[in-house]
């Protein structure tokens, strides 16, 4: 995969009966038979896609489902989601791949798409979703903390209602990305419905070794769903930066992250990233390189999670 183009891409994925001449070895080995859960692509990297294309395309890889972007500029305007979403996400389930959970931009039920994205996802047994980031202005981190919770605990309401579970990210810079400071919120509500999207790339940036243990630690007995990212500190000519990588080669201990996993009994859906750069010089070589950047990273996650879930 590491010479794609895309032109024998689509020689593959689009010719009749194309899904079952794929040799064994062309996907990803399975992720052990320990982990029941659904690893998963998250449709920002491959924005060109329809559904039925991103289906054949994550199962000629091997994932097991899609993560879809639901918020602007993503692959579902969220203006449109009761319209546009359910054919989505018929035309990707009917390639055999899940779709366990939606991204969405979303950060209270004032926000008119909220009742609707809810409700949609719920018709179309979706159980998972993400909100959107509240953001610290640094003015006064209390009463931002407060503001960001009520407005939370709105969507915490729809989700009651709808029965979709909520899974908060951990996103370094902002409120919630060192985990501690939304802990009691988080605890205050049903955990039927309301938990973490764990993130530990974001939890190694906010805290280092031992703070990426302990956010786990906190989140574990309620972790929905999870991403995969990673990356290292590297020094510019500006100062220090954050640089995304594959996974494997940066700063997230990727060993001991998965058998705490493992022990704390996790098989929700699992969301890999690509932050880090892509290359190409034009639209095509870039979405070929893409999906060759995917077929490596899905390819160690699946390594890690059969030495984890025995």
């Amino acid at each position: 995969m590491d010479a794609v183009t895309r032109r024998r891409f689509i020689e593959t994925v689009g010719a009749a009966g194309a899904l079952a001449a794929v040799s064994p070895l062309a996907r990803v080995a399975g992720a052990g038979a320990g982990f029941r859960g659904q690893v998963c692509f998250f449709s920002k990297h491959l924005p060109a896609m329809d559904g039925q294309r991103l289906g054949k395309t994550m199962k000629v890889l091997g994932f097991d489902g899609v993560d879809l972007t639901v918020r602007p500029g993503g692959h579902i305007d969220p203006k449109r989601v009761a319209q546009d979403l359910p054919p989505f996400v018929e035309a990707v389930r009917k390639e055999g791949v899940a779709l366990p959970m939606i991204t969405t931009e979303l950060l209270s039920d004032a926000d008119p798409a909220a009742r609707p994205t809810f409700e949609t996802a719920a018709s179309l047994r979706i159980p998972y979703l993400k909100p959107g980031y509240y953001r610290y202005k640094f003015a006064d981190a209390r009463k931002e903390l407060a503001d960001a919770g009520a407005q939370f605990r709105t969507l915490a309401a729809l989700a009651a209602r709808s029965g979709v579970q909520l899974g908060f990210h951990n996103h370094a810079a902002y409120i919630g990305g060192g985990v501690w400071d939304i802990v009691p919120l988080v605890d205050s509500l049903d955990p039927a419905f309301v938990g973490y999207y764990f993130d530990v790339r974001h939890a190694v940036v906010e805290g280092g070794d031992g703070g990426w243990r302990s956010a786990f630690s906190a989140a574990a007995p309620r972790i929905k769903m999870i991403a995969l990212k990673d990356f290292y500190w590297e020094k510019a000519a500006a100062g220090w930066r954050i640089k995304d990588c594959p996974l494997g080669e940066g700063m997230v201990k990727w060993k001991p992250y998965f058998a705490m996993l493992a022990q704390a009994g996790f098989h929700g859906p699992v969301s890999l990233h690509l932050e880090y750069e892509i290359p190409g010089g034009t639209l095509e070589a870039v979405e070929a390189n893409t999906i060759a950047a995917a077929t490596k990273d899905l390819a160690f996650a699946k390594a890690r999670l059969a030495e984890a879930y025995v």
